[in-house]
């Protein structure tokens, strides 16, 4: 039997409702341009950001098939903790720790030095010998050797700016790691909705499913190599189960009502999600290997939008027991339950950074927008990261140090990086049309 569209457009708008208490995500009626990828707009960097020169990476007596350093400069500018030396600055062209006339370097206000020496040790390789000199120090902090084919220069690139960028701050840097995300074009006076993979830089966007039908809430596996989703191509929100090397897929749920919101276990072994299967919205573990569905809360309000803390031993979730949308804390085996925010009459979508103290959410404002704030789970600590009007779906890096999130700029939708000590700021914006639900990846092996 034919579904009504309007009571169809009805039950997406409800579903959107009770899974997220953030600001309304109008996929079905926004106005999209075509599909186009990711780039980058560095809108607010640290007020002291480290000077940092990366020398031109240049194959002697050849070509490369990419701009290495170009790769990395943008990596570490993006980050707000570093501002790059522009190339043609350059009084030099060092290709080794030997060659490095710290004078010069140090005149022109560099702290810190890139250099690294390519070559082709075989047909479609590259070789890079890399490393990093402390320019007051004249001392080398590190040299290393990063080799990959031709299609991984990229990949050499983003090692060599974690390699970097470990180095200086101390923080494990997470310019190799990937998102996710959901796009929606007008096609045929339609929507069709993609939902994609990319690098953390918005480059080698990668098309996972393509629909006619909404796409809401990726979430990547541990070891990053599948993503669960919520899709309506059934006529009702299922949830779906996708590897990334193949795309091959599973539908998880096909329940009536509600499901949703889907996180997966630090261990892979399950899924938490909202199910209103038997009357209520409530949460949900489903085991992968016993194919059960356990019901984890039960309470006549909404409790929806779980995750994970890293041990695995509790969940985080939304819901407005309290009269209004607050966190709760859901220790799994003793069902022992606790509120954990307590700053305004709105806080949602929560997302936990891998110390497991940092939350991170979507917060109501004294002026009555959605922004994104962040809460220390030991100290209690209260920070807005955030001055938008609509800031939605956080997403937070494996290294913890940046907060992904959707936010309007003029009509548009786009993606936008604050770091958690909010001193940096970026966006993501794809060339035409909006971007929403980002979910960033964990480290990739």
């Amino acid at each position: 039997m034919e579904t009504n569209p309007s009571i169809y457009a009805l039950n997406i708008r409800r579903y959107r409702r009770i899974l997220s208490f953030g600001a309304v995500f109008a996929l079905l009626c926004a106005s999209l341009s075509a599909r186009a990828e990711l780039s980058i707009e560095i809108t607010h960097g640290a007020d002291n950001p480290t000077r940092i020169a990366v020398v031109p990476m240049t194959l002697a007596g050849g070509q490369l098939p990419g701009d290495i350093s170009a790769i990395v400069s943008a990596d570490l500018d993006r980050s707000g903790l570093f501002r790059t030396m522009a190339r043609e600055n350059m009084l030099s062209f060092p290709r080794s720790m030997a060659e490095i006339q710290y004078h010069d370097w140090s005149v022109a206000g560099i702290e810190y030095v890139v250099v690294a020496d390519v070559q082709r040790p075989a047909a479609g390789r590259i070789k890079v010998t890399f490393g990093l000199a402390q320019v007051a120090g004249q001392r080398q902090m590190f040299t290393k050797l990063v080799e990959g084919s031709d299609s991984e220069l990229r990949d050499i690139a983003h090692y060599i700016s974690d390699t970097v960028f470990e180095a200086i701050t101390g923080i494990r840097g997470a310019f190799s790691t990937r998102i996710a995300y959901v796009t929606a074009t007008p096609e045929g006076g339609v929507l069709a909705y993609r939902l994609l993979v990319s690098d953390a830089d918005g480059a080698r966007e990668r098309l996972m499913l393509k629909s006619k039908e909404p796409i809401l809430s990726p979430r990547w596996s541990p070891d990053g190599r599948e993503l669960v989703y919520v899709s309506f191509e059934t006529r009702r929100p299922a949830v779906f189960r996708q590897r990334l090397s193949d795309a091959q897929r599973e539908q998880v749920t096909n329940f009536h009502g509600l499901n949703g919101a889907p996180a997966w276990s630090p261990d892979g072994s399950s899924l938490a999600m909202v199910l209103s299967k038997d009357g209520n919205p409530e949460i949900y573990l489903y085991s992968f290997a016993s194919k059960v569905f356990t019901r984890l809360t039960n309470h006549f309000a909404i409790d929806t939008e779980p995750t994970w803390t890293p041990d695995g031993k509790a969940l985080l979730f939304t819901s407005d027991r309290g009269g209004s949308p607050q966190i709760y804390k859901l220790t799994l085996g003793s069902n022992q339950l606790a509120r954990v925010t307590f700053n305004g009459s709105y806080n949602a979508r929560p997302q936990l950074a891998a110390d497991g103290r940092t939350l991170v959410m979507v917060h109501r404002g004294e002026g009555g927008g959605f922004v994104i704030a962040s809460q220390d789970l030991v100290t209690n600590d209260f920070r807005l990261l955030t001055q938008s009007a609509l800031d939605e779906s956080p997403t937070v890096a494996p290294n913890g140090a940046m907060v992904m999130y959707t936010s309007r700029q003029g009509r548009r939708t786009v993606l936008a990086v604050v770091s958690v000590d909010a001193r940096a700021r970026f966006v993501l914006p794809a060339q035409s049309g909006d971007v929403r639900e980002p979910a960033w990846s964990p480290f990739l092996k």
